[in-house]
Formats: structure tokens, C-alpha cells, sequence
């Protein structure tokens, strides 16, 4: 294969998913992380398919797939949740205790699940009709409303891979931080463990895990010719392949996670009055060796 041939193939670029959420937050927080809420609200979600033909995207499996789609809107009250791992679940604080020495007033003690409602999830689909081709984050663009009390320093993004085809089971999740920066007023106020902690999923008594989530490091490189690079921690999260003869082959579905981590420090009650105007996701597919 000439030069010229595997720079196209690896010109298969979706999407600018512009997940437009504008996290209107409410003035009822009087107390740290988990005391954060978020006002109702509906928020439309776009997403784009970027440039190449060959990498399409759909919000639903058997639905129409072009180079841009629409996806569910998020309407209720995004709370504090936290977990190491999204398939065992969310959970949240229920219950506060006084904090003893070198700990806040207030300090998390009684946990439970968390609801569908506290926090955001969508679905999309990517399918090809080329030969396979890895998927990588190439960027994960965000908008503060307060650059001085910035909620991205408390979100989480998580992505959960399916086997291509349809209600096929999980083969892969991932947790990204969009913020590595800190919050100016960051106080880790759990009762036990320490910053770089979350909950863990199979435990409710507040047992907190070490944690530590991608971020940028594990993207690729998309240049504005439409190539892509790969740097030395970029992260596949996927696979799709065509169906030979140019068609379409089977399609992944991913569900997109949108949280507050509740047990990050930067998660501290000067966000609630604070939004993310919108948040986007980049993907970019590179030739599977």
C-alpha cells in the first residue's frame, strides 16, 4: 500500500459530539461536595460525525447514520455521585457526621445507590465501512461559566464500550478527568481515605478505593490536514469494521457517562452557582494493525 493510500485510512475522523450541557446549579448547597445540586433543566445534545463518510454515528442501532445525529436531552437534578468503577454503579451521601480533628465540620458517613436521575447517560453508535479501525478520544472540549469557580475540575466523563453488534454485553469502560487543574477553593472532606480516592462500587459504608482516571494523556493527535497521531499513552477504546465489499459492518455501541465526582476534592460548594455551558467530545479512528 503506497503512502499516500494509508494517509486516507487514516483520515476516518468522527465526531465533534457537542454535548451541550448547561449545568444550571441551584443556591440550596450550604456544605461541601455532597451537598451539590444542580437545578432542573433540559439540555439538548448534539453530536457530529466529523469529515469522512466512512465513520458514521447514530443515537440509535437501527437508526439513520450520517455524519451527525442527535442525542437524548438531559432533564432532572445532576447530584454528587461517586465510583471506581460505572457498571457497578453510582453512589451518593445520605447522611452527615461532625468531623473530628483535622477533618471538616461536616464529614460524609451514611452512602447509598445513586439514581438514574443524579447523573447523565446517552448512547451512541459508530459503525464503518472500511477495514478496522481503532478509536481513540482525540479531545474533550469544555466551556466554564465561572473561570474562577470551575465545576469542569469536579466532572467526570465516562465512556462503556459494548461488542459490536446489537444488546451485545460490556467489553470495556473508561473514566476521564476534562479538568486537571484544581478548583481554588478544593477541600477532600471524606471521613476516611484521602484525594485520589473514590468509593468503591461493591461496598456501601463509605469504603473509599485509590482511583486514578485518563486524562488528555491518553488521547491522540488529530492535525487540522485530517491525519491522525498516535502518542506514546494513546488509549484504543474501540474497534469497528466494515462488512467487506464496502458496507457496513456491525455497529459499537457506547454509552456516555456525565457526572460530578463527589469524592474529588474540587467538587466544594462554590460550583453551585456555577454552569458547563457544553461539553464536547472528539473521536478520531486510526488504521488497527
Amino acid at each position: 500500500m503506497n503512502t499516500s493510500a494509508k494517509d486516507l485510512k487514516r483520515r476516518f475522523v468522527t465526531a465533534v459530539i457537542a454535548l451541550s450541557i448547561a449545568l444550571l446549579a441551584v443556591m440550596a448547597a450550604t456544605f461541601a461536595w455532597y451537598i451539590y445540586n444542580t437545578g432542573a433543566h433540559t439540555t439538548n445534545v448534539h453530536m457530529a460525525a466529523g469529515a469522512s463518510a466512512s465513520l458514521q454515528i447514530s443515537s440509535t442501532y437501527d437508526g439513520d447514520y450520517s455524519s451527525s445525529t442527535v442525542l437524548d436531552a438531559f432533564v432532572g437534578t445532576l447530584n454528587p455521585v461517586s465510583t471506581n468503577k460505572i457498571t457497578g454503579g453510582f453512589q451518593k451521601v445520605f447522611g452527615f457526621t461532625n468531623g473530628s480533628e483535622n477533618q471538616p465540620n461536616l464529614v460524609a458517613s451514611l452512602f447509598g445507590p445513586g439514581e438514574a436521575s443524579d447523573y447523565y447517560r446517552t448512547s451512541l453508535f459508530v459503525r464503518t465501512n472500511g477495514e478496522g479501525l481503532n478509536v481513540y478520544l482525540s479531545d474533550i472540549g469544555y466551556e466554564d461559566s465561572d473561570n474562577a469557580n470551575p465545576i469542569s475540575t469536579a466532572i467526570r466523563v465516562g465512556l462503556v464500550v459494548h461488542s459490536p453488534g446489537q444488546n451485545q454485553p460490556v467489553s470495556a469502560e473508561y473514566i476521564f478527568a476534562i479538568n486537571e487543574k484544581d478548583n481554588p477553593m478544593a477541600e477532600y472532606n471524606t471521613a476516611t481515605g484521602e484525594e485520589g480516592y473514590v468509593l468503591d462500587a461493591e461496598a456501601f459504608d463509605g469504603t473509599t478505593v485509590p482511583f486514578v482516571p485518563y486524562t488528555s494523556e491518553q488521547f491522540c493527535i488529530y492535525k487540522e490536514d485530517g491525519t491522525v497521531k498516535l502518542k506514546e499513552n494513546s488509549l484504543p477504546l474501540f474497534t469497528v469494521s466494515g462488512g467487506g465489499n464496502s458496507e457496513f459492518g456491525q455497529a459499537v455501541q457506547v454509552d456516555v457517562y456525565i457526572w460530578l465526582e463527589g469524592c474529588d476534592k474540587d467538587c466544594t460548594q462554590n460550583l453551585c452557582s456555577t454552569t458547563l455551558r457544553n461539553l464536547d467530545l472528539s473521536f478520531a479512528g486510526f488504521e488497527a494493525k
